[in-house]
Parts: C-alpha cells; structure tokens; sequence
C-alpha cells in the first residue's frame, strides 16, 4: 500500500480517510511495537548493535524519539503485563486515552484501575482530558498550605491596587526592592514570619 500522499490529489473526503486509515494502523501495532521495544530494552539488545544507551538506540535505528519508545513501553508494561487487559480491549482504547489515563492508573488499586478503564473506555477523549483536568485542579487545591494562599491573596491584592499583569507588578516590586535595605528587609520579614507561625498555631 502506498502511504506517500505528497504529489497525490485526494479530495477532503479522502484526505479525512486516509488520516483515519493511519491511525487504525498506527492503533494496531502500537502494543506489538510496546512489547518488542521491552523486550529489546529488557534484555538490552541493543548493545548488540554497539549502542550502550536504548535512547539512542531506537532514535537512530528507527528514527523514533526516545520519549514515544518508553511511552509505547510503558502503556505495554502497566496494561497488558500488570494489569492483564486483553490486546484488543486496549487497541479499541487507544494509545492517547491510555497515555492520559496512566498516571492515574499506575499506583491506583485494583477498583480504581478498573474505573479508570471504563472511563477511558466510554468517555470520548475530549471529555476524557476536561475530567483529568478538573481532578488536577482539585487535587491541586486540596493541597495548597496557608502559605500558598496567603502569597495568592496577596498578589491577588496588588494586582488589583496597581491594576497590571504579574509580569508588570514583579518589575514594580523589582524597582521598590533595587535600593532597599536588604537587611532590614530580611528582619522584618522574619518577624513577621514568626507573627504568621504563631496565628496558625492551635489555641490551647
């Protein structure tokens, strides 16, 4: 089958067709080609070719980046070998979906993984990321210190006062610092550190 589509006129019909037809066939050797590329890095195979890093292994021999190579490597290794899906259910998920859903999915417990699954199953991959995002967001939230909100309502008051952009308000405060007593400044804030560790402290 000729793939060389550059001195070909296609339609934009045939134009959508053919960027579907390469993906399938990118979809369906995406695990064959994760289980070779670990087995080949496993067994390091690779020095057989005089290379001693797998990295620059398969980004000359293949002219892949060596970033893909342990994607592809690690969508094999958590999917099919950990978690024992079978091929198919993994090919008709997707290397993106899967991709996304990993971080989630690799220290996760058995209920969790399976729910992660689903999702990445039945959920279209637009939907997919917005979900991951808003779980990001949350988790990011729920692990902000009093400190963090702290420098946020402050610059969130400073922004307001001088009515600027953070790139503008941090040249402002740059100026006010430049022939400041770096000494004194650094006592205060001490000081007033202390102050803020003290208000947090629980009331006996």
């Amino acid at each position: 089958m000729n793939t060389d589509f550059k001195n070909v006129e296609m339609t934009a019909d045939e134009k959508m067709q053919a960027v579907t037809n390469l993906k399938k066939t990118m979809e369906d050797n995406f695990v064959s080609m994760g289980q070779l590329l670990s087995e080949i890095k496993r067994t390091k195979l690779f020095k057989r070719k005089g290379y001693k890093k797998f990295k620059d292994f398969v980004e000359n021999e293949f002219n892949m980046a060596g970033s893909f190579a342990s994607k592809l490597i690690g969508i094999y290794e958590l999917y099919i070998q950990k978690l024992d899906i079978d091929e198919t259910s993994v090919k008709e998920i997707g290397l993106d979906k899967l991709n996304m859903i990993k971080p989630f999915v690799k220290d996760a417990s058995y209920q969790e993984s399976e729910e992660w699954i689903e999702k990445a199953e039945n959920k279209p991959t637009v939907d997919l990321r917005e979900e991951i995002k808003d779980l990001r967001k949350k988790k990011k939230e729920q692990e902000k210190t009093l400190q963090d909100i702290y420098v946020e309502q402050f610059f969130e008051k400073m922004l307001n006062f001088f009515n600027c952009s953070r790139k503008e308000l941090n040249f402002n405060l740059a100026l006010f610092f430049q022939d400041s007593d770096l000494e004194e400044i650094r006592s205060k804030i001490n000081q007033r550190k202390r102050r803020f560790e003290k208000e947090q402290e629980p009331q006996v």
